[in-house]
């Protein structure tokens, strides 16, 4: 019986190419077309499963066409048992201390741009099976509401306020510029937030 190994070692051995001949990597073929999903769309993909395995076990169990922006909150309200974040309560010594000095037993819970972007992802994905815009109950007012309780309640808990950004109008930035710059040239001023 021949053994594999010593057979293509011995070949090997004996073989030597001639040393005028150049050497040519072929490239490696890419694999076969199939469309990469993006990171966005593989969790979007797994939220969606996640949300779907939840409606399920629900008890009694959820149809997706009967849910409403109370089941989404509820579906909420049950992933903070899995959240990281520390929420100290109003009682709480530390609570407003954005780097708090000793550890309490306050719960963790989902961060609130963790909620918000889940919400995004849920909402597209709703759409793109099949729902209508104005049945998404992830985009209900409920939904929306909590979720502005949540980033209120936490930035309390941290000490630290949520300010949205400000656009500026592109007419009055315009209007600034041209203003400031009097002499003949232009002096762009932008205030640094």
């Amino acid at each position: 019986m021949l053994d594999v190994y010593t057979t293509i070692s011995s070949v090997s051995e004996n073989f030597s190419p001639p040393a005028a001949a150049p050497t040519v990597q072929l490239p490696i073929p890419p694999p076969p077309s199939s469309p990469t999903a993006s990171r966005y769309e593989l969790q979007k993909r797994r939220d969606w499963n996640t949300f779907g395995q939840y409606l399920k076990n629900h008890k009694p169990p959820l149809v997706l066409s009967r849910c409403s922006g109370a089941n989404i909150l509820e579906f909420l309200k049950y992933l903070d048992q899995f959240g990281k974040t520390k929420v100290h309560n109003g009682c709480c010594p530390f609570f407003g201390d954005p780097h708090p000095p000793a550890a309490c037993t306050c719960p963790l819970k989902q961060a609130w741009g963790s909620l918000d972007a889940l919400i995004g992802r849920l909402r597209a994905a709703f759409e793109e099976n099949g729902g209508r815009t104005e049945t998404n109950p992830f985009g209900a007012r409920a939904v929306r509401l909590y979720l502005r309780e949540v980033r209120d309640t936490q930035a309390k808990a941290r000490g630290i306020a949520y300010e949205k950004k400000k656009r500026r109008n592109i007419k009055q930035r315009h209007f600034r510029e041209q203003e400031k710059g009097g002499d003949g040239h232009t002096t762009i001023l932008f205030d640094v937030c």
